[in-house]
């Protein structure tokens, strides 16, 4: 079986590792020079490195879990007070770490021979399996993988693509060197949010969010969220004097704008944000990703070509994640201050025990036997 990945990142990597390892013959396209990590930090939950261990590729991950300090995180205000609490005991179960060193981990188990850069799929026939580059050239695969994010080809060739809508806010990320982070957490004020998370390095992962028309890079920056955020609780204002503006990374948060019946027509089979690209607010995007690519790896390594089975163990959790990262979002980013204020006041008399429960609701998750 020849299998072609268009698309080299979290979800195509770790789906042509698992294939790899397994003598399939697997050939990854990425149009970009070289393989690119994008964005700044990241946070796996347990049902990812679950993913990760059903892939076949987990030990380095797990390595890096067990040596990180648990911690405390959750939701505050901007006053720094408490809205919910998750104890150490479900942080510990994730792991937060630099992209670069996800796709770096991700590549140690590829050959390079097995990886084709500045190569630009612009057409796919789902019938024949035929790839079509903007060089010209051409490659046919017994299945094709769309593994090439939001704005997937693949998609866009094969599937009636429902496009790209804007959330209706826009997200700056980075990773600062200081000050040390004791907690991760994420605070909620009116239209706006920021999160920080401690990486295993003990560097700090950090994001601000802002509701508002799509942004241009160039009209926004670091004095903007220094504008917004300078007066919140600490470490706020400290994590952004220590960043410089160039590490800053913009993204206007976008999502499908319907979700797809089906994630497979013909030889052709999507995984990733091109299946289901989702907002980030649950942090599930690689993890589903990664969930997407161990069932799919799972299914090929057997031989079987038949996709209904993947749809039946990937389409309802998918897309019930995104409706769910979706409300979370519309929580935080819908109304004014007294909207925000009767938020708050539920979440601050929820149980600490029923928001962890909807924590793990999301993030628990076991390798279906196929």
């Amino acid at each position: 079986m020849r299998i072609g990945i268009i698309g080299a990142g979290i979800s195509g990597l770790a789906l042509g590792a698992a294939l790899h390892r397994h003598g399939i013959d697997v050939q990854i396209y990425e149009r970009h020079p070289r393989v690119r990590s994008g964005g700044a930090g990241i946070t796996l939950a347990p049902n990812g490195l679950a993913a990760l261990d059903a892939l076949g590729i987990g030990a380095g991950f797990r390595e890096l879990q067990e040596n990180q300090v648990p911690l405390q995180g959750g939701l505050r205000r901007p006053q720094g007070n408490w809205l919910t609490n998750i104890p150490a005991e479900i942080t510990k179960a994730s792991l937060a770490l630099d992209r670069s060193e996800l796709h770096a981990l991700l590549l140690e188990d590829i050959p390079g021979a097995r990886i084709h850069t500045s190569a630009d799929s612009v057409h796919v026939d789902a019938g024949s399996g035929v790839v079509s580059f903007a060089d010209g050239s051409q490659e046919q695969f017994d299945v094709v993988i769309g593994a090439d994010g939001i704005r997937s080809s693949v998609r866009r060739s094969c599937f009636n693509d429902p496009g790209i809508s804007y959330a209706g806010y826009n997200a700056w990320r980075a990773i600062s060197e200081a000050p040390a982070l004791n907690v991760g957490f994420e605070t909620w004020g009116v239209g706006a949010r920021f999160g920080a998370v401690p990486l295993h390095n003990g560097r700090v992962y950090w994001f601000a969010v802002l509701s508002g028309p799509e942004a241009q890079p160039s009209e926004t920056g670091l004095s903007q969220l220094r504008d917004t955020f300078g007066q919140w609780h600490e470490p706020i204002p400290a994590l952004l004097h220590s960043t410089p503006e160039e590490s800053i990374q913009y993204l206007p948060i976008q999502e499908l704008a319907s979700p797809l019946p089906s994630y497979h027509t013909g030889k052709v089979v999507l995984v990733g944000d091109a299946a289901h690209a989702m907002t980030p607010n649950l942090g599930q995007g690689a993890c589903q990703g990664l969930e997407d690519a161990a069932v799919l790896a799972a299914l090929l390594q057997n031989g079987n070509v038949d996709f209904g089975a993947y749809d039946e163990h990937r389409l309802r959790r998918s897309q019930n994640i995104a409706r769910r990262s979706g409300l979370v979002g519309r929580t935080v980013h819908t109304g004014g201050a007294r909207i925000a204020a009767a938020r708050n006041w539920v979440l601050q008399r929820m149980p600490d025990a029923a928001t962890n429960r909807q924590v793990q609701a999301v993030s628990s998750w076991e390798m279906p036997a196929l």
